[in-house]
Parts: C-alpha cells; sequence; structure tokens
C-alpha cells in the first residue's frame, strides 16, 4: 500500500537482462529514482503491484547505456558549444537511451580547456553527466588524427593540475601519450586526484607501452580509496595508433595483452567506420567481454544529417555518415549513438550479453560507478531501456522517469 510521501513504483515484467544476466520470465521494480529487485520473477519481494508494464513478444528491458568517450552530438560540440545547446543535445542523448554519459574534450589552447572544463563540472554536479575526459593535450603528434598538433604538448604538470583543479572532482578520465618525458609523473598526479589515466593518441613501441601499462596497473592498485581497485583504459584501441606489423608490433598487442589479463581496459568505437566488424570480434575473442567498454566518440553531427559541423575549432565534414576533417581527409569522430554501436557490435558476431557487458557494465566500472549506473541490481539508479526486435529502441526510464518512446502497456 501506497502512501502520499511513498515513492512511485514501477514494475517491468518480462524478458530482463541486468547487463550480467539473461531471466527470460524476469522483473524490474522500481521506487522512485532506483531499482529495487531486477531478476527473476520467483525472486520478487511481493507488496504494492506499483505501475505494471508486462512486456510483449520480442522485447526485453536492457540497463541504460555508459559512454565514457563522447565530444558532443545533435549539433553540439562540448568542447565549443554554448551551454543552451550542450543542454539540449544531453537530453537528446538521454532520450536515445545512454543514460549514462562523459563529456570528453579535445586538444585546445590552455585558455579554452580551462574555459571549457567549469561548465562540464557543473552540469556533472547537476547528473546530467557523469564527469569528464580530456582527450589531451598531452597527445604525440605523429598520432594527432583529428586532433591540434599546435596544441598538443609535453605533460606539464602545472597545466595539469590547474584543469584537475578547474575540473573540482569531476575529471574522470585523461587520455595521454605515455613515451612523453614526464608522462610518468602526470599519470601519478592523475591517480593522486582519483583520475583514471588512459593511454591514446600515441606512437609508442610494445615495450614502452607494456611498461607503462604496468606502472599505471600499480599506481591505481594502491591509490586509496574504498572501491576495488580500477584499470588503466586504452583510449579508442587501434586508432591514433601504428598498426600491428609483424617486425613492429606497435601499442595494440601490449594493449590487447593487458586487458586479456585483466590489467586494463581497452575502448573499442565499433561503429563500421573505425573498426572492421572482423577486428571488433577478434578483440572481443582475445580480451574478453569484462574488458573492453564499447563507446562512441560521437561528435557533434551524431543523430543528424550529412553536412558541416565542428569538432573543437576543427571542421568536419560528414558525408554518409562518416565524419572527416576538411583540411585532410582524417577520421574525425563518430556519428553512431550507443545502442547503434551495441547493434553494430552484435551484427559483428559478438553475444548480445558480452556487447551488452562492454556498453554497461564496464564502463560503469572504469568510472567508478560500479552498482550506481551501467546494470539493473537493487539499490542502482534506475536507468533502463525497453528494446524491441533487432534491439530497436522503444522506450527509455532514466532516474526512475519515463523520458521517451512508449513503455510496455
Amino acid at each position: 500500500m501506497t502512501t502520499e510521501d511513498s515513492p512511485r513504483r514501477t514494475v517491468l515484467s518480462g524478458r530482463v537482462h541486468t547487463g550480467r544476466t539473461e531471466h527470460p520470465d524476469g522483473l524490474v521494480v522500481v521506487e522512485g529514482d532506483r531499482v529495487v529487485h531486477a531478476g527473476p520473477r520467483s525472486g520478487h519481494p511481493g507488496g504494492d503491484p506499483g505501475e505494471h508494464h508486462v512486456l510483449g513478444p520480442g522485447q526485453t528491458v536492457l540497463p541504460g547505456l555508459v559512454d565514457v568517450h563522447c565530444h558532443g552530438g545533435f549539433g553540439a560540440d562540448f568542447s565549443s558549444s554554448a551551454e543552451e545547446e550542450i543542454r539540449a543535445t544531453l537530453e537528446h542523448v538521454h532520450r536515445q537511451g545512454t543514460t549514462t554519459l562523459v563529456a570528453s574534450l579535445v586538444t585546445a589552447s590552455r585558455e579554452d580547456l580551462l574555459g571549457a572544463v567549469p561548465l562540464l563540472a557543473a552540469l556533472t554536479g547537476e547528473g546530467l553527466i557523469a564527469g569528464i575526459h580530456l582527450e589531451g593535450p598531452f597527445l604525440s603528434t605523429a598520432r594527432c588524427g583529428a586532433q591540434d598538433p599546435a596544441w598538443m604538448l609535453e605533460p606539464d604538470l602545472g597545466l595539469a593540475a590547474d584543469l584537475v583543479a578547474a575540473a573540482a572532482g569531476t575529471l574522470r578520465t585523461m587520455t595521454f601519450a605515455p613515451e612523453l618525458p614526464g608522462s610518468r609523473d602526470l599519470a601519478e598526479l592523475l591517480v593522486d586526484h582519483g583520475v583514471v589515466p588512459s593511454l591514446g593518441h600515441t606512437d609508442a613501441d610494445t615495450a614502452t607501452v607494456d611498461d607503462a601499462l604496468r606502472h599505471l596497473q600499480g599506481l591505481l592498485r594502491d591509490a586509496p580509496g574504498d572501491g576495488p581497485p580500477r584499470s588503466p583504459t586504452v583510449t579508442h584501441l587501434f586508432n591514433a595508433m601504428p598498426a600491428i606489423h609483424h617486425r613492429s608490433p606497435g601499442p595494440v598487442p601490449a594493449c590487447l595483452r593487458a586487458a586479456a589479463q585483466g590489467r586494463a581496459v581497452v575502448e573499442l568505437i565499433a561503429d563500421g567506420t573505425h573498426l572492421d566488424p572482423g577486428i571488433v570480434r577478434w578483440a572481443f575473442e582475445l580480451a574478453g567481454a569484462d574488458s573492453i567498454a564499447l563507446v562512441t566518440d560521437g561528435m557533434a553531427a551524431t543523430g543528424l544529417t550529412d553536412g558541416t559541423y565542428t569538432l573543437g575549432a576543427a571542421e568536419v565534414r560528414v558525408q554518409d555518415g562518416v565524419a572527416s576533417l576538411v583540411s585532410n581527409g582524417s577520421i574525425a569522430g563518430g556519428t553512431a549513438t550507443m545502442l547503434e554501436v551495441l547493434r553494430r557490435t552484435v551484427a559483428a558476431g559478438v553475444p548480445l550479453g558480452d556487447a551488452l557487458r562492454s556498453a554497461t557494465v564496464v564502463p560503469a566500472r572504469v568510472l567508478g560507478l560500479a552498482g550506481e549506473a551501467g546494470s539493473l541490481t537493487a539499490g542502482a539508479l534506475a536507468d533502463l531501456l525497453v528494446v524491441g526486435e533487432d534491439l530497436r529502441l522503444e522506450a527509455v526510464m532514466r532516474r526512475g522517469e519515463w523520458i521517451s518512446g512508449d513503455p510496455p502497456r
């Protein structure tokens, strides 16, 4: 029995995938903005039936998706757009099924970075995003990808400390090239402030990357805190780094080895543009789903039509859904949503359970949000999707509120 002071209860029954386990005859019970039960119907504690939705044939409840690397979408760029545009974009992103999002900033001038961080920190405080990812500026100019080499620097601990301070506890991860002088000191500063180091945009050889990942794992293992030790990450594996060669293997084998041994989490942009589907399937077979975080690397054109957009200060042309720099043709971020990335990962031959874990449970763990986001478990935020056949989006709940689509009757 409910009272006026009791939180609203919503119940969904049918096929449920918690992010870890699939229950053909499952039940999800939500009270207020939290999950109180997710699992087999037989385990339901009973009580008020609440607002009950019965899933139809082909429908499944999934956890809300988690994207730890996204530069924008729906017309806004997190590095350069106005606050109103960014807020509107976040609403669109949530409605498309990405209920937990980290906002990524590209390499830019000191002034531009320090100017962009406080707004994103404030949005984190409101719960609209889960924090900030700095992709640079301490990257290799030999592997700049779509980023501006003019602003790339060797690690500068003063600048890093200023960025950490400006973020006021909301900086979640930073990408840097491990071969640059001062990268070890940078990593120590980041870990001391609760920031997960991520290797990327690197021209390093195998030995350098292997050594760096072992160092980072040790730093994170010894870091203070109550939660389980976190792993370093690798920013968009295969992209912005040397390709594998049989006499010069480069970073990729070291990253995959570390992932397979549980010492790192590698990002994959499985959007059909950045990686061949066979490479996606191969990476899952080698590293395992628990060491892979699917990401979008999304930019302003996500969710929109072909045209001209921006990525930071760079002009980007999108044709047939592929974003590339106008200046030199380099791939310039992704245009797929997280649900589209999940769908393409499954189409590549990865089992749904594995692909889903890499789009929910693993990135939430990277952010230190295990049990809070990325899975349907008692006590977690009530973020969930209802999908139909072929992972077609039908409804989205975020923080216990239906924000898009038509919930099952």
